[in-house]
């Protein structure tokens, strides 16, 4: 398999959901802000793309990061 092929393989695998995330908070169809991303990462040269990064890791270890919304119980520690 050719590392490109690879590359794409693991970011469809491992993809973090940021624009879907962001899209059901703002209650948005996902490919308005998926493209609302694209066009502003164009404009922005790139630079959203390091944006998108963080918030996608925020995400991936908002367990342990303690940033869910739901309140804790004293059962959970």
């Amino acid at each position: 398999m050719r590392t490109i092929q690879k590359i794409v393989l693991f970011f469809e695998i491992r993809s973090f959901g940021v624009c879907a995330w962001w899209a059901k908070k703002l209650r948005l169809r996902t490919e308005h802000v998926r493209r609302f991303f694209i066009y502003i990462s164009f404009i922005g040269l790139g630079s959203p793309l390091l944006l998108y990064l963080v918030m996608g890791w925020l995400l991936e270890h908002k367990h342990t990061l303690r940033l869910s919304s739901k309140p804790r119980s004293i059962w959970e520690l």
